[in-house]
């Protein structure tokens, strides 16, 4: 069993910016792409961003290209999410994964762990 552990998030206001870090079990980590999804009160939960084992591809949906980075650094296990220039539609419950491979394509069904999940609000 893979274990996820995300910092806490928190309440920022509309166009600040904030880190989310995501510590994994370290045999599994650095050879796992790393990513997360975040699920807004009332909708779907969804792709956010995703970083391949090696670090060297990223992928970001739509909604957050320019504004968020994604990263990791392998020799602490641990990937980041930078959220820049947040709005108030980026409030949702932000949840760290690790799957064999990710994508701006990727679904819940591509994920093999997820992490508890971790509260972004973001107040205008």
């Amino acid at each position: 069993q893979v274990r996820l552990v995300e910092s806490e998030g928190g309440t920022v206001q509309a166009g600040g910016s904030l880190r989310l870090s995501c510590m994994a079990s370290t045999r599994y980590f650095s050879v796992s792409a790393m990513g997360w999804f975040r699920q807004a009160p009332g909708k779907e939960r969804e792709f956010v961003a995703a970083v391949s084992e090696s670090g060297d591809r990223t992928y970001y949906a739509d909604s957050v290209k320019g504004r968020f980075t994604i990263f990791r650094d392998n020799a602490k296990s641990t990937a980041y999410l930078q959220m820049n220039s947040l709005a108030a539609e980026d409030t949702a419950v932000y949840y760290c994964v690790a799957a064999t491979h990710l994508s701006e394509s990727s679904s819940r069904d591509d994920v093999d762990f997820w992490g508890p999940g971790t509260q972004v609000t973001v107040s205008s």
